[in-house]
């Protein structure tokens, strides 16, 4: 009894430890739910996937911002001022040319306007070019980034939503099971008014009964829990009712995708691009630093148009204007060493970069070997647990038969239903360890379903 007991605490937990947790549990969902329909709904709404959107709009930004550093700039700037106390120059006393004395002559206007426009083109500066091409980059780094993001969505949003058809489908076992036993018990008493049986089976019956129906409230519960989880996960409110369609079938993965899994993945998956794309930047970033040792060419023109006046009586004729055009040339001599130190540190965020692609590469290939050794075991339980149920339905269909017939006893039944339960948990437990290692698989290979589109506009 004890047995039975602990066995059926461990079945209403399993829900609880493959799904989410979450807050409360909501009434019958109204909208049914297709796998393909909820992970459409999360790439439109999961909270985290849309940060990572806008952190891709983020990127476009900074190109369009390096690519701003090459264009000519163009400013106006107007200036009004108002001589407090002009300023004078010293001229000799021509009246007393021996005494060697000065006079000092005021100079200028007390009212003074201009207006300067000034153009200033950029003809060679390494950091500007070398900048365009690092922010462009950044740019792709953050595109892969969101598409890594697309596939860990993807994959939560599956493993959670096998993990809601599992509850189902144990919530829907303990209810059978419920209704056995309760169809058990009505023949019992039968039995027991014929004199068949003995109270002791009577009351064994009753008790497995009861037994089952905190089992059943139980797992329900767990099923209601699990839509939660997945209504989390899609980025909904609890608001809104789902229930979820379909079934926790095995559908074998195609077994050339399994042979080619270690180098797909180094080929497609999008964290380890992006790790790529970064180690180049920080190449980029070298030459950046480098390019303070070169000159910086750059032309300009200016046009001025200005007057000064000792009254504000001003009018357009007043007006003189003046421009120039040039070339400046720019060269840094020195810098305390400050270039030389800047160069050491962008090559050791190199070494640091790679370093760190030579460790993810590492532990995806680690990462993709287990996935398979977990498809292929949970795959060869799957076939022995099919032949367990059918070895498990004929002993309980053999153990209801004796009991009627009276050769057997309630406890042969029970023990049968019992090893049927487990036969069954154990066959659901491991489709589901094989659905989920298979989104785990195309999770690391960057398969998305064909209508996640990846790409941004």
């Amino acid at each position: 009894m004890r047995k039975k007991f602990m066995f059926y605490t461990k079945v209403f937990v399993v829900a609880l430890f493959i799904v989410p947790a979450s807050m409360t549990a909501g009434d019958k969902a109204s909208r049914v739910l297709t796998l393909d329909e909820a992970i459409r709904i999360a790439l439109q709404r999961n909270q985290g996937l849309t940060s990572s959107r806008l952190e891709v709009q983020k990127a476009d930004a900074q190109v369009n911002e390096a690519i701003g550093t090459a264009l000519p700039s163009l400013s106006l700037t107007g200036r009004y001022t108002r001589a407090l106390k002009k300023p004078v120059f010293f001229l000799p006393d021509f009246d007393d040319i021996n005494s060697g004395r000065t006079v000092p002559i005021r100079i200028g206007s007390d009212h003074a306007l201009d207006m300067t426009l000034t153009a200033q083109q950029v003809l060679f500066n390494s950091a500007v070019i070398t900048g365009v091409g690092a922010a462009k980059i950044y740019q792709d780094a953050a595109r892969e980034m969101y598409r890594a993001k697309q596939l860990e969505t993807v994959m939560n949003v599956r493993r959670v939503f096998y993990g809601v058809l599992l509850a189902n489908e144990v919530a829907e076992m303990m209810r059978e099971n419920l209704k056995n036993a309760e169809d058990n018990l009505k023949n019992v008493r039968l039995m027991k008014q014929q004199g068949l049986v003995s109270e002791y089976d009577e009351l064994r019956a009753t008790v497995g009964v009861e037994n089952l129906r905190p089992a059943v409230i139980q797992a329900e519960n767990n099923y209601a829990l699990a839509i939660d989880g997945l209504r989390m996960m899609m980025g909904v409110g609890p608001a809104e009712e789902y229930q979820v369609q379909g079934t926790l079938a095995f559908s074998p993965v195609d077994q050339e995708i399994v042979s080619a899994a270690m180098e797909t993945v180094l080929e497609n998956n999008p964290m380890l691009e992006a790790v790529r794309h970064q180690v180049d930047v920080n190449k980029a970033f070298v030459s950046i630093q480098r390019s303070n040792y070169l000159p910086t060419l750059a032309a300009f023109g200016t046009y001025q148009y200005q007057t000064a006046q000792n009254d504000l009586k001003i009018s357009a004729k007043d007006f003189i204007g003046s421009s120039t055009v040039g070339v400046q040339l720019s060269v840094n001599l020195f810098e305390g060493l400050q270039t030389n130190a800047r160069v050491d540190q962008a090559k050791v965020e190199v070494r640091k970069a790679e370093e760190q692609l030579t460790s993810v590469e590492n532990n995806l290939r680690t990462a993709v070997h287990s996935v398979v050794l977990r498809l292929e075991q949970a795959q060869k339980r799957i076939a022995a647990q099919e032949k367990t149920v059918e070895q498990a339905e004929r002993g309980y269909k053999i153990a209801t038969t004796r009991f009627t017939s009276g050769s057997g006893t309630q406890l042969e039944v029970n023990d049968a239903q019992l090893a049927l339960t487990q036969a069954k948990v154990n066959r659901m437990q491991a489709i589901y360890d094989y659905v989920v290692a298979s989104a785990e698989l195309d999770q690391l290979l960057g398969r998305l379903p064909a209508y996640a589109d990846s790409s941004i506009e």
